[in-house]
């Protein structure tokens, strides 16, 4: 394995536990919002569609904030330097019939 595997490796576990974390946070804060201004408006019976729903909003909103940061990140460094590309080329192959 070269410097370059070790690298893309090391890069994609990191990535994955940022974007976790990344969903935690902003689950944990749409449940925050969600309690103080919505369950008192709504009331108690909301918080039974209240969670799904912050839970896929958290998803979506880690998402796009993810890809915005891998997208900045592409810009500012030469990826192609450091990092194997994860998915190759498909080669032809030939049939020989």
């Amino acid at each position: 394995m070269n410097r370059k595997t070790t690298n893309t490796i090391f890069f994609m576990l990191g990535a994955t536990v940022f974007n976790i974390l990344m969903c935690l946070i902003f689950f944990v804060g749409i449940i925050v919002l969600y309690v103080k201004f919505l369950v008192p408006v709504l009331g108690e019976q909301s918080t039974v569609w209240g969670m799904p729903l912050s839970f896929v909003l958290s998803l979506a909103l880690s998402f796009f904030a993810y890809r915005a940061i891998v997208k900045f990140l592409f810009k500012k460094i030469d990826m192609e330097k450091y990092f194997d590309p994860i998915f190759g080329k498909k080669r032809r192959t030939q049939r020989l019939d």
